[in-house]
């Protein structure tokens, strides 16, 4: 079988199409896949890292803006469908997969016109332009949440299958998770927040734990922070000026990055994050509470559109990126992490949203497009 897996820009749209090769892989280990993307994303890094071909052409987001830049940038990702076409003649793809983004404009809109059978994938609650821009056209669109079906118009070729991700539900008991927090330069004596804006940091809200710390307000919980390679080392020349060392604070370990996230999700009683399609499918499978705080976007407010999946539910809390800061975030984590009870309900709500052998039944679909 010959695969194409349309994916590029950030994790969010790469890795939920890594692992839908490696379950294509699983099932047909002689398949070829080839992922197409551009020579900007993530997707330079962690195509050919996973032992993937990449093809690469020029594609762009769309801004609501009107400017020569825009303008010059829908010319080109246009453009590219004659790349394309090329390749594909090429290549003959049997199937061809995306995971959303403005790459999938180019891609798609070849495979639709060769009728070469497509799958869109879509992890955001509410699907964004590419995805919208074809769902009456393509084979299949799969989607993350039940909320995802509800905002496209043409239903009947939508499944909700979940979002594939590494992140799992696991068993850690005391002493596993007492090492674990040991090895990082903490007890396990009192109640765990983990808190993290992504591979890269989020400067507001490190700003509102710097803060939060500062003033002393984690007395009765203690506080992981992965704060961003780049921002940690600012975060301690901010602490030296001020005569602390980073490595010996109470309450709270900041580190650049963790790379044992699925542990450290699971061992954490509370968690304070971005809402990425990824993070809260991730938060669901965990059963873990959250305060959100939703990336802004001009474009279109994603984030915020999952967070509200869980926070309707009670399985989570929503601060704005305008209204983040030490009070804020106190006053919720502190509304939760002093609640046992509460503690309990939110994680056991967000667990309800979990779907359950995501890339199995993803897979079954390719393998219904494909019959068909």
């Amino acid at each position: 079988m010959k695969v194409v897996i349309s994916a590029a820009g950030t994790g969010g749209h790469i890795n939920p199409g890594l692992a839908i090769a490696g379950k294509i892989k699983e099932k047909n280990p002689n398949s070829e896949i080839v992922f197409i993307g551009t020579n900007r994303g993530l997707e330079n890094d962690l195509v050919p890292r996973n032992g993937y071909t990449l093809k690469t052409i020029e594609a762009y987001g769309f801004k609501k803006e009107i400017s020569i830049e825009n303008f010059k940038n829908i010319i080109k990702t246009f453009s590219s469908k004659k790349d394309v076409r090329k390749f594909f003649e090429k290549f003959k793809p049997d199937i061809v997969i995306g995971t959303g983004g403005y790459i999938c404009v180019p891609v798609f809109g070849v495979a639709i016109e060769m009728g070469i059978p497509t799958i869109l994938h879509e992890s955001n609650s509410y699907p964004g332009r590419a995805v919208k821009m074809y769902a009456k056209k393509v084979d299949r669109v799969l989607v993350g949440f039940k909320e995802t079906k509800e905002n496209l118009e043409n239903r009947e070729n939508v499944v909700v299958t979940g979002t594939p991700t590494k992140i799992k539900k696991m068993n850690i008991d005391s002493n596993q998770k007492s090492k674990l927090l040991e090895e990082i330069g903490i007890r396990n004596n009192l109640p765990i927040v983990l808190i993290f804006g992504g591979s890269q940091g989020a400067q507001k809200i490190n700003e509102a734990v710097y803060d939060l710390v500062d003033h002393d307000l984690n007395k009765n919980y203690q506080i992981i922070l992965s704060c961003g390679a780049k921002q940690y080392d600012i975060i301690k020349e901010k602490l030296e000026s001020n005569g602390k060392n980073i490595n010996n604070l109470k309450n709270i370990k900041i580190l650049p990055y963790i790379y044992n996230m699925d542990e450290m999700m699971n061992i954490a009683d509370l968690l304070v994050c971005r809402s990425g399609a990824m993070t809260v499918t991730e938060i669901a499978i965990v059963g873990k509470p959250a305060i959100f705080v939703p990336l802004p976007s001009r474009m279109a407010n994603r984030q915020e559109d999952n967070a509200k999946v869980l926070e309707k539910i009670g399985a989570a809390k929503i601060i704005s990126n305008d209204n983040i800061n030490y009070q804020s975030l106190s006053k919720e984590i502190d509304s939760i992490i002093l609640d046992k009870e509460k503690l309990l309900k939110m994680g056991a709500q967000a667990k309800t949203l979990e779907t359950k052998n995501v890339l199995d039944k993803i897979y079954s679909e390719i393998e219904k497009v494909l019959k068909k």
